[in-house]
């Protein structure tokens, strides 16, 4: 065996361990100057810089949120004769628990559970003509997340860095946090996937070290991890000479690197103790109910404002196959407050302009729900044919309610486009081109959409 390779191996795993392994993780690497993350020139003119996704896990119900449905609440407990569903045996359709009401002065519908959000109504766009293709949470959660059901490609994140680059080279441009637990589906939902390993997304957690690993050990200062790092670079360099097949390690360097920058740069924007009592309290942080959800909305607004370009909060518990009123009634409190306050601070910075913030789920949720045991249970099933989705800022219409779903809900009937239609209309408004947006592989050159979509012209200002 080559004792030379075999030395600088031992060297290069070594040094990884005083980074706590980082490059192996999902850190984005970048190269000082011109490397991948490079901040470039949107395709055509853009309406917004960044995105901040809020995830409901688990599939919010439209019709109990804010697509009302007064014909279901009339056929409340009556028979249903619907078909492909998941659910068997006798069903019936099941009214919505809540009250609805007109909000703002663009007359959005939300169920009563929403206490803060009507601030914001003439702030948001209702699109309710979305339509998902699974009815299985992973699948689902895959499709909106990365384009495709498999959970191997790409994430929208990744495309978003992988197009405009990144504008601060000392933080990741594609952060995810997670409030109850990690989704269905794992870290797969924020994967770079045939990418290179330098657009996958990093993780921040909301207690302890943000990242794993981050800080180095006590006996590691500054000094000994820099002349690490240039003497590693030196080998690198070497090595690469040789060998330029083995773009991995250039990418395993450049993850270094960043794991360095960030360790004097995140402690600083996850830092809220600087932020003033009325914003903290503005965000829910003071209350329990939604200290964590609120926490990582006012995170996100910090990452955001520091030049990260694509940020996602996953929110769980939206899966209410049972005791629907108490379960989104809680998840509405836990979310209402922060969501506001994250939209109302964006504005009041000047940043929600360039800022598109979604609240979207995988899918939607049925009109119905089966019998079990001779009960009655007051839930919904998977629904992929209709969806609820809000989007702020970010060159989206304010205060408009886009599509339709059918009169109980159960399919969309106005404005229908599937997901891929979606995140070509993200793209286009972050400004990129889907079918320019491509990378070679397999012996094609791929796509976010799969095989293109169009844009969602009436979602647009």
């Amino acid at each position: 065996m080559n004792t030379t390779a075999l030395h600088r191996r031992d060297f290069l795993y070594g040094f990884g361990s005083s980074l706590g392994g980082l490059a192996f993780t999902d850190l984005l690497a970048r190269e000082a100057v011109g490397g991948p993350l490079a901040f470039k020139k949107p395709m055509h003119d853009a309406k917004a810089k960044a995105v901040i996704m809020l995830f409901m896990e688990g599939g919010p119900s439209q019709v109990d949120t804010f697509d009302p449905k007064p014909k279901l609440n009339a056929l409340h407990k009556t028979e249903s004769k619907r078909t492909g569903t998941l659910e068997q045996g006798f069903k019936f359709f099941v009214g919505s628990p809540f009250k609805t009401r007109k909000v703002g002065q663009s007359g959005l519908d939300m169920s009563e559970y929403w206490k803060h959000l009507p601030e914001v109504a003439d702030e948001l766009c209702n699109y309710r003509g979305c339509m998902a293709e699974s009815l299985n949470h992973p699948e689902a959660l895959f499709h909106m997340n990365t384009g495709s059901r498999l959970g191997a490609d790409p994430a929208l994140g990744a495309w978003v860095n992988y197009g405009i680059g990144s504008v601060n080279q000392n933080l990741p441009g594609y952060v995810v946090m997670t409030e109850l637990a990690l989704p269905q589906g794992g870290s797969r939902n924020w994967s770079n996937g045939y990418l290179p390993g330098q657009f996958q997304g990093t993780r921040l957690r909301s207690s302890g070290s943000p990242i794993l690993d981050l800080h180095a050990p006590a006996h590691k200062t500054r000094e000994h991890q820099r002349q690490a790092l240039g003497e590693l670079a030196f080998l690198n360099q070497r090595h690469a000479g040789k060998h330029p097949e083995h773009k991995d390690l250039a990418a395993r360097m450049a993850s270094y690197e960043l794991a360095y920058r960030m360790q004097a740069e995140v402690p600083g924007v996850i830092d809220l103790n600087g932020e003033p009592e009325h914003v903290r309290e503005a965000y829910g942080i003071n209350q329990k109910e939604t200290s964590k959800f609120g926490r990582q909305c006012l995170m996100a607004r910090r990452l955001v404002e520091k030049g990260v370009r694509f940020v996602q909060i996953f929110s769980g518990g939206w899966d209410s196959h049972d005791y629907l009123e108490r379960g989104h009634s809680a998840r509405i409190r836990s979310v209402d407050k922060p969501v506001t306050a994250l939209i109302q601070d964006l504005k009041q910075r000047g940043m929600l302009e360039d800022t598109l913030v979604i609240w979207t789920g995988e899918f939607g949720r049925t009109p119905d729900n089966n019998r079990r045991g001779g009960v009655y249970a007051i839930g919904r099933g998977h629904n992929a044919d209709a969806m609820t989705m809000l989007m702020a800022g970010g060159g989206v219409k304010r205060g408009a309610i886009v599509g339709a779903t059918d009169e109980i809900g159960a399919k969309a009937a106005e404005v229908v486009h599937p997901i891929r239609d979606l995140h070509v209309t993200l793209l286009h408004l972050l400004g990129l081109d889907d079918n320019k947006l491509t990378y070679f592989h397999a012996g094609r050159y791929k796509q976010l959409s799969q095989f293109g979509g169009k844009v969602i012209k009436e979602l647009i200002a």
